[in-house]
């Protein structure tokens, strides 16, 4: 919705934003700006926008006043805030959106938001508030115009910049852009069609990363794969003629801290999903160009390690890219696949891949002796039929990690749930002619049978995170700072708040 957005600069205002809470009837406005405010009647006229019968104070409630006097604001943007007991960063993010929207439509280039006060009130952080508010005006940055033609009229987007007295809300926001920008590096890779979104495209925008931040990227690809035993990466991408790789993504910061271990991310990013031999039907096959949105994830959490986070530890990434298509060169149901660990695999269903190439990350992440391993994929539709589209799938039997992982979705407000997995459904895996199965011939406790298989291939006393995104990773209507239709990037911030902690 934006050309760009920054924090800073003096322009002159064309907005001035204040925050009203839920039937208070009064301006939250910073005391910085009262003496301006005043000369103005920005403060009067605000006060006045405050008390219409539209002026609910509900969170994200806009309600306008225009003040007139020279050097003033063209608007006023008298913002609601929500209850003012249960005000917060959550609420701050769902306001940002709002509000974003809003000066997009009015296509404002100069804006401050003056909320000090009514945080104060509220008793919250501001530096959270600012960085969950900054999270979703970043957001909303995204621009999805790469692929209109010549019959499109574009809209015309305004750069945006944004300032506060508050130091803590603008240091906030600023670091919030950041991951917003971040999220949309993800996006953009997802909304990419498959057809110049292959693993090849994937390896190369890791390569570019790696030139524009200082990592190092590797990719196995042809021949090394079998070489290397990343058997599921080349057996899943065998049947395209888009050949499929591994790449590693290193973060190492200058002065790592003494006895970290590395902290390794490992990411579903299959380029297509036909569903091989398989085939998905009725319709399942549009949209799986989304597919690799657990790459995608991961893919822009080393964007935010690399440009905002900054962490003093080392951060490892694999992406296990391949096409999941259709030849005389694919795979089989009754195939079995042996690993690099020794693990065997009968396939049973050339639609579950995903965890086919997830394994030969897992076994790759277990041998940088990690501190702990999360992985992220859109794995199951099981999920979704569990958690529907407000949750993802989190299974993680370390205490410390899993209270770690809840605290990042906390503050980012990408929402996970903890499913089971105990060794009964490990035994469910198990296969009649070789090791485990890589899809069970029973519907039951679906989501879950993808966390059993993948355990496989996590080495025993390595900590452990897996997250089933299947159901959080787009939207079909607009949501928040997400618009219809697209991805959502989830785990960025999930991923680059973790580490930040850890």
């Amino acid at each position: 919705m934006f050309k760009s957005v920054k924090v800073g600069g003096r322009a002159a205002l064309d907005v001035l934003v204040l925050g009203q809470f839920k039937s208070t009837g009064s301006s939250g406005g910073g005391a910085a700006l009262d003496s301006t405010s005043k000369e103005h009647d920005a403060e009067g006229l605000a006060q006045a926008a405050a008390k219409r019968a539209e002026a609910t104070g509900e969170t994200g409630s806009i309600v306008e006043a225009f003040p007139t006097g020279k050097g003033a604001p063209k608007r006023v943007v008298v913002l609601g805030l929500g209850d003012k007991s249960k005000f917060g960063p959550e609420a701050a993010r769902s306001a940002g959106a709002s509000l974003g929207r809003h000066l997009a439509r009015v296509k404002a280039s100069s804006v401050a938001i003056e909320l000090g006060g009514a945080i104060e009130a509220a008793k919250a952080d501001s530096g959270s508030c600012g960085r969950a508010f900054g999270e979703s005006i970043g957001i909303l940055a995204w621009d999805a115009d790469q692929f209109r033609g010549s019959v499109t009229t574009k809209t015309e987007r305004q750069a945006l910049s944004l300032r506060s007295s508050d130091k803590a809300f603008s240091a906030g926001m600023e670091y919030g852009i950041g991951l917003g920008e971040s999220t949309n590096v993800a996006r953009t890779l997802s909304e990419t069609p498959p057809n110049i979104c292959t693993p090849e495209f994937v390896a190369k925008e890791a390569q570019k990363l790696a030139r524009s931040t200082g990592m190092k990227c590797t990719v196995i690809k042809g021949a090394k794969l079998l070489e290397e035993k990343l058997i599921g990466i080349h057996t899943v991408g065998m049947a395209s003629d888009h050949s499929p790789c591994l790449v590693r993504l290193e973060y190492t910061p200058k002065s790592a801290g003494r006895g970290k271990k590395p902290i390794v991310l490992v990411g579903k990013t299959i380029t297509y999903d036909s569903g091989g031999l398989s085939l998905k039907i009725s319709g399942s096959m549009k949209g799986m160009k989304r597919d690799m949105d657990g790459g995608a994830g991961v893919f822009g959490a080393m964007h935010a390690i690399a440009t905002v986070v900054k962490p003093k530890r080392k951060v490892i990434a694999y992406f296990c890219c391949a096409e999941n298509a259709i030849s005389d060169e694919a795979y089989r149901p009754d195939d079995i696949l042996e690993y690099a660990n020794g693990v065997t695999v009968e396939v049973t269903n050339t639609d579950a891949e995903g965890r086919l190439v997830l394994a030969d990350g897992l076994i790759r992440a277990c041998k940088d002796k990690p501190e702990c391993v999360i992985d992220m994929a859109t794995l199951t539709g099981g999920v979704v039929v569990a958690l529907g589209n407000t949750y993802a799938g989190m299974w993680c039997d370390d205490d410390k990690l899993r209270a770690k992982v809840e605290a990042a979705s906390g503050k980012t407000g990408e929402r996970v749930w903890r499913l089971p997995l105990h060794q009964e459904y490990r035994d469910l895996m198990k296969s009649p002619v070789a090791d485990i199965l890589n899809s069970a011939p029973v519907r039951a406790a679906h989501p879950i049978q993808g966390a059993a298989f993948l355990s496989y291939f996590v080495e025993e006393g390595t900590s452990w995170c897996h997250l089933d995104i299947a159901g959080v990773h787009a939207v079909d209507s607009d949501k928040g700072p997400f618009v219809k239709n697209s991805a959502t990037g989830f785990g960025v911030r999930l991923l680059a708040e973790l580490i930040d902690s850890m």
